[in-house]
């Protein structure tokens, strides 16, 4: 009993203080420490054993596909392709469709690969632009690239290349194309009704006579809990804001060409060419004795999103005049970030090595253990919320449960692709609470508040996701994968 009130301290303090913006580097293994201190496990055996072990398979596995994304997402930035597809998106769709263009910008930047918080600095000071010429209130520009950036282009939509996406892979031996159909199916709900919800809103506004607001532009001087969750995401600036445009930027066929190339050769290299490889060299010790099923996703979406740098420099060479200092900055951004989530699964293995956890996983598994998809679904949600981060969350539910989850729904006769895409859409639901450093970094960049604007974040990014997962889970409970 006392573990168990040990696990239960130990998760309140890692929100609470994840909240405060305490670095999750120093945070996960205290919060870890303190769980053990209440059992019988010795404190720096499980630092040294279990704790980084578990980090260190995490940053093994997954730290190229973090390095590729975050150069990816700088080159695009620098270059000015991300804001040049913004633009376009804005210009076509024109102020009367404001919500609609926004969204369709930052959800045709994430869906290829661009970091939300690219996306979030990219779209901003066009959307500030477009919601004033439409007279729209400004409130709404956080919940408004938080439905394009969050929700259904980093969970839902097959093939994403977002880590969130990626993570269910080598547990489920799946490709980032899992469950295609309940996918789109999916990230339709969390579009629709996520653009009505806001359509509805601004239409209030508009009734009750409020416009765009004489709120400042520019970002509201950034509180230092602000400034930590912008730095913990790889952003170590002494002002937090874009950086300058080109002068010439490049055109709307070379900004587009690299992301249509990561989509189309994420399922190419996914679903064609590498299930015609010999690959049977990986069952030696030497690679890990592990099958294809296990790495061909991974390796997908690597080759995809490096032969998309490569085709962005190429393309936009005379944009990115300091090219150096651009791919230095890309790799310095992916430290941060995976070390973050590395530090959670860590806490994670610590948290299933204690005594109390049993007791806590045999409930969780007792919810519904007919329907391994519920329980699933659940335990992801739950963890992602606790943590305040969708890949941390799903990664501390995978890495101590996923092997059960597996051997369930194998019993249960439920395909691993449908295991893939529920976990996926799971974590996209709490993650997005008030403590999450994604919506506060956002709030920082259209300088607006918590009390402005989360309540609309709340229904696009937790509450729609929740109801898109349910659905997905019914669907898949009565149909299967498909």
């Amino acid at each position: 009993m006392l573990s168990i009130l040990g696990i239960l301290v130990s998760l309140a303090a890692l929100m609470y203080f994840a909240y405060r913006g305490v670095s999750v580097l120093l945070l996960a293994p205290l919060a870890a420490l303190v769980a053990v201190a209440f059992s019988d496990a010795p404190l720096l055996a499980s630092y040294t054993q279990v704790f980084m072990p578990a980090l260190g398979r995490f940053i093994a596995l997954f730290f190229p596909l973090f390095l590729l994304g975050a150069v990816f997402g700088k080159l695009m930035e620098a270059s000015g392709a991300a804001r040049v597809l913004a633009a376009v998106f804005v210009t076509h769709l024109g102020a009367r469709r404001a919500l609609a263009a926004i969204v369709a910008a930052c959800a045709l930047l994430t869906y290829g690969g661009v970091s939300l918080f690219v996306v979030a600095f990219a779209v901003y000071p066009i959307a500030a632009e477009i919601f004033r010429t439409a007279n729209l209130p400004k409130r709404l520009i956080p919940a408004t690239i938080a439905l394009g950036a969050f929700t259904f282009t980093m969970s839902a939509l097959p093939g994403s290349p977002a880590i969130q996406n990626a993570i269910p892979m080598p547990f489920f031996g799946t490709t980032p194309f899992a469950a295609p159909g309940l996918g789109l199916i999916a990230g339709a709900l969390m579009l629709a009704l996520g653009l009505a919800w806001l359509q509805q809103r601004a239409r209030r506004a508009s009734a009750a006579g409020e416009g765009y607001g004489e709120a400042d532009d520019a970002s509201a001087p950034l509180s230092r809990q602000m400034r930590e969750h912008a730095q913990g995401e790889g952003y170590d600036l002494a002002e937090l804001g874009p950086p300058a445009a080109p002068a010439t930027p490049p055109g709307v066929v070379t900004a587009l060409a690299p992301i249509v190339l990561v989509v189309a050769l994420n399922y190419l290299l996914a679903e064609v060419v590498l299930p015609r490889l010999d690959t049977a060299y990986l069952a030696q010790q030497l690679y890990g004795a592990t099958r294809l099923e296990a790495v061909r996703g991974v390796w997908a979406i690597l080759v995809a999103l490096a032969a998309a740098n490569l085709l962005l420099i190429a393309l936009a060479r005379r944009q990115l005049p300091r090219l150096k200092e651009t791919l230095d900055a890309g790799a310095v951004a992916s430290v941060a970030p995976i070390f973050n989530t590395a530090s959670q699964v860590g806490y994670g293995a610590v948290i299933a090595s204690l005594a109390g956890f049993a007791l806590i996983r045999d409930g969780v598994l007792g919810i519904a253990p007919e329907y391994p998809l519920v329980s699933l679904a659940i335990s992801v949600n739950v963890l992602a919320g606790i943590t305040g981060s969708a890949s941390g969350g799903m990664s501390i539910a995978l890495s101590v449960l996923g092997a059960t989850y597996l051997e369930m729904a194998q019993a249960a006769g439920i395909a691993p692709d449908l295991l893939h895409r529920v976990t996926a859409i799971a974590a996209g639901g709490l993650d997005a609470l008030p403590h999450n450093g994604a919506v506060i970094t956002l709030l920082a960049i259209c300088g607006l508040t918590h009390r402005q604007s989360y309540a609309d974040i709340f229904v696009v990014a937790v509450l729609i996701p929740i109801i898109t997962l349910v659905a997905v889970v019914a669907l898949g409970t009565a149909f299967g994968s498909f």
